[in-house]
């Protein structure tokens, strides 16, 4: 007889969405058990799957809304161009 796997379930409602621009989502989820303080993520949307998760783990959360008011250092975080100057001349 096999045995039965069981999966623990997540629970959605302790993921509370900050904000999601294209395939990048910030989020809280949760608090830290060592300092108490709320735990912020950077996840990132699976293409074949459309699944989100987690890509960093943001130290504090002045660095996540930093991150969400300046896109190109969202995009740094996840390996991505960035911060591409225009090559317009004055």
């Amino acid at each position: 007889m096999s045995p039965i796997l069981s999966f623990p379930l997540i629970d959605m409602s302790a993921v509370k969405v900050l904000a999601q621009v294209e395939d990048v989502r910030f989020v809280e989820k949760g608090v830290i058990e060592l300092n108490g303080m709320p735990d912020y993520r950077l996840q990132v949307q699976n293409y074949y799957t459309k699944r989100f998760h987690d890509y960093y783990l943001f130290d504090n959360e002045l660095q996540c809304y930093t991150a969400m008011a300046d896109l190109d250092y969202a995009k740094w975080l996840l390996n991505r161009p960035c911060y591409i100057e225009d090559d317009e001349e004055v």
